[in-house]
C-alpha cells in the first residue's frame, strides 16, 4: 500500500533512487570503463528509478503507466544494443537497467530490507564478474553435483516427508529421520568446503579439526595409517589424532544444540572441559613436531546419497533400541545402549537422545548417556590407533584412552546428579 505520508514517500524515493546509484557505480565500473556507449550507469539508473516511480504512482492498480514505460523501456534496450558500435550480447546490461526501473515501485511498496538486498545482490553480481567467471572455469563438475545432491537431500525431500509418527510405540517421525540427516550432512559439507576452498596460511591442525567436524573416526584411522607407512614417530599426525576428538565434542554441542538446547545446555560445562582438555592435549603432542611439517588429510566429499540413506536406516534401528532398552532396563539399559553405539557412529543415537526419543529420563541422565557414548567411541578410536598405526601412535592412544576416561568421570557425575 502506497503512503499518503509526504515525508515517508519522500524517504522511500530517496532511498530508491540511492539504491540506483549505487548499482550504477557498479555497473560503470564493470561495463563502461572502456565503452561509453552502454546503456545504464550513475546517472540513468536513478532516473529509471524515479521514472518507474512516478509511472507507477500515476495509476498503482494495474500499473498500466508502469507497464507502458517497461515497455518503451525494453523497446530502448534492444535498440541501443543492436545499435551500439561493439554490439555486446550479455543479458546482464539489459537485466541491470530492468532492475533500477523496478527499484522505484519496490521502494514504495515492498520492505526496505527487499529494496535494499535486491540491489546489494545486483551490485555483487555486477562486481563479481570476472570472479565468478573464473570459479565457472575452476570449479570441478562434480562439486555443482554435490551441491546439486544437498540441495535434493534439503529442499526437495526434507519438505515432503511426513511429520506423524508410523508406528505406535515408536513416537518418531520420519521427519525427524531425514532432519537428523540433513543436520549430520549440513555440518559435514559446511567442514568440506572450507576445507577445500578456503586458503589458509598456517594450515597446521586445521586439516584434522575440520577432519573432525566431518568424522573422528575417519579421521584417525587415516592419520594412524600414514603414522605407519611414514616410518619413524610423527608427533603432529598423534596431534592431529587427539585434535580430531577434541573438536568431535564441539560437533556433538552443535547437533544436540540444533535438536534440544536445553540438553545442550546440560551438557555444554562437560562438553567444554572434554574439549579444552582435549585441545590441550593435541598441542602437547603437537610441540614435538618438525618445523614446517604438515598433515596429509584430502578433504572427501561427505553427501553420498547411499551413505544417508544407511545413515537414515541406522538412526531408525538405534530408536527402536533406546526405546526397548528405556522399557525394559530402565536407565541403565540406555546407558548400556549408548556404549554399544560408541563403537560404530554415534550420531544417530546422540540425535535420537536430543530429539526425545527416549522418554522419562532427565537431562542429566541423557547427558550421561551422550558422554557415555563419545567415551565408548574415543576407547574404540585408540583401539583403532593402535591396530591401524602400530606402537608409534601408543601416545595418542593412550592420550585418547585419557579423553574416555574422564568423559566417564563427567558421566557418572551427571547420573549422581540425577
Amino acid at each position: 500500500m502506497i503512503t499518503t505520508d509526504p515525508l515517508q514517500l519522500a524517504w522511500q524515493l530517496g532511498l530508491a533512487a540511492a539504491l540506483a546509484v549505487f548499482m550504477g557505480l557498479a555497473f560503470e565500473e564493470t561495463y563502461k570503463s572502456e565503452d561509453r556507449s552502454t546503456p545504464g550507469g550513475i546517472r540513468s539508473f536513478p532516473m529509471l528509478a524515479l521514472g518507474g516511480a512516478m509511472l507507477f504512482l500515476i495509476e498503482p492498480h494495474y500499473a498500466v503507466a508502469f507497464t507502458a514505460g517497461l515497455l518503451v523501456l525494453a523497446v530502448w534496450l534492444y535498440a541501443a544494443l543492436r545499435t551500439a558500435r561493439e554490439p555486446d550480447s550479455t543479458i546482464m546490461i539489459p537485466a541491470s537497467n530492468l532492475i533500477a526501473y523496478a527499484l522505484g515501485p519496490m521502494g514504495l511498496t515492498q520492505p526496505t530490507w527487499l529494496c535494499v538486498a535486491v540491489a546489494t545482490v545486483a551490485v555483487l553480481l555486477l562486481g563479481w564478474r570476472e570472479r565468478l567467471h573464473s570459479l565457472t572455469r575452476q570449479l570441478p563438475k562434480d562439486e555443482v553435483l554435490t551441491a546439486g545432491k544437498f540441495l535434493i537431500l534439503t529442499g526437495v525431500v526434507l519438505p515432503l516427508v511426513p511429520h506423524r509418527p508410523l508406528v505406535d510405540f515408536l513416537p518418531l517421525t520420519p521427519y525427524q529421520v531425514w532432519l537428523a540427516v540433513v543436520a549430520v550432512c549440513s555440518l559435514s559439507y559446511a567442514s568440506y568446503l572450507i576445507q577445500k576452498y578456503v586458503p589458509f596460511r598456517d594450515a597446521a591442525l586445521l586439516p584434522a579439526l575440520f577432519g573432525g567436524l566431518y568424522s573422528s573416526t575417519a579421521t584417525t584411522i587415516v592419520l594412524a595409517k600414514q603414522q605407519r607407512d611414514a616410518g619413524a614417530a610423527r608427533p603432529e599426525l598423534q596431534a592431529g589424532i587427539v585434535a580430531a576428538t577434541a573438536i568431535m565434542y564441539v560437533r556433538l554441542g552443535i547437533v544436540i544444540l540444533l535438536f534440544n538446547p536445553s540438553l545442550a545446555l546440560t551438557l555444554a560445562p562437560a562438553l567444554a572441559g572434554l574439549f579444552a582438555v582435549g585441545a590441550a592435549l593435541a598441542a602437547f603432542a603437537w610441540r614435538g613436531r618438525e618445523k614446517g611439517a604438515a598433515l596429509g588429510l584430502e578433504p572427501t566429499n561427505p553427501l553420498q546419497l547411499p551413505l544417508a540413506l544407511v545413515f537414515a536406516a541406522l538412526f531408525i534401528v538405534i530408536s527402536v533400541a533406546s526405546v526397548w532398552a528405556k522399557s525394559a532396563f530402565g536407565a541403565t539399559g540406555v546407558f548400556g545402549l549408548a556404549a554399544l553405539v560408541g563403537v560404530t557412529d554415534i550420531d544417530p543415537y546422540v540425535i535420537n537422545v536430543a530429539q526425545g526419543v527416549i522418554h522419562g529420563l532427565t537431562s542429566q541422565a541423557l547427558a550421561a548417556a551422550v558422554l557415555i557414548a563419545a567415551s565408548s567411541n574415543n576407547v574404540i578410536k585408540a583401539i583403532y590407533t593402535l591396530s591401524f598405526g602400530g606402537a608409534r601412535t601408543r601416545q595418542a592412544a593412550i592420550l585418547l584412552a585419557l579423553l574416555a576416561a574422564l568423559g566417564l568421570g563427567a558421566a557418572a557425575y551427571y547420573i549422581v546428579a540425577a
